[in-house]
């Protein structure tokens, strides 16, 4: 399995994600932002595909909701799933099959799955301490449990000035740790890398 995941955008090492995804075709998946009015939508994923295009990929935006979308993931090398509202992403990727689907090929190790935020948080096995910082009732029947991919929930934005959720990321940061709960916690920059069994988290550019 291998997943390159950031706290915001691409983070610090781009590089490391071409060596990761081992190919350029990308699915840069947007449903993380289904909630929000078109035009912000529209300009957050310009955005994403002048990031992605400048790094060296070749990317094609593919929306799960449309017809065979889920089936056409296994024809790219990554799948770039975008943030936004992780309980708007989750009920997408149950509605859609999407999460089954992309447990099987991270199982066979046939795409590399990169992201940021709500795309990196989503692979948790639990959500719930991230209703602080995304609203679960922007989607009808939110889900709580994540992709179970990760051995530990995933907390963006922490400590990073400028960006407008750090404080609400900081809180629930603060909350596990009182808790004793085991959790990621990236600054914006940071990246989370899995290849296989190696584990390695890339902060203020120091492996880790």
């Amino acid at each position: 399995m291998r997943l390159y995941l950031s706290s915001f955008r691409t983070g610090r090492h781009a590089d490391r994600l071409l060596a990761l995804a081992d190919g350029r075709r990308t699915a840069l998946v947007p449903n993380a932002l289904d909630a929000l009015p078109t035009d912000v939508r529209d300009s957050a994923l310009r955005r994403d595909l002048d990031d992605l295009r400048e790094t060296g990929l070749d990317v094609t935006v593919v929306d799960l909701r449309e017809p065979d979308a889920v089936a056409r993931l296994a024809d790219y090398d990554l799948v770039w799933v975008r943030g936004g509202n992780v309980f708007v992403l989750r009920r997408v990727l149950a509605d859609t099959g999407a999460d089954d689907a992309l447990r099987e090929l991270l199982n066979q190790d046939a795409v590399t799955y990169g992201g940021y935020s709500a795309g990196a948080c989503v692979l948790a096995d639990d959500l719930s301490g991230l209703a602080q910082v995304d609203d679960p009732s922007a989607v009808a029947h939110p889900l709580t449990t994540g992709l179970g991919l990760l051995d530990r929930p995933f907390v963006p934005h922490v400590r990073s000035p400028g960006h407008p959720e750090t404080r609400a990321c900081d809180a629930v940061s603060a909350a596990y740790d009182a808790a004793g709960q085991p959790h990621w916690a990236l600054r914006d920059g940071d990246v989370l890398l899995l290849d296989g069994d190696r584990t390695e988290l890339l902060a203020d550019g120091r492996r880790r």
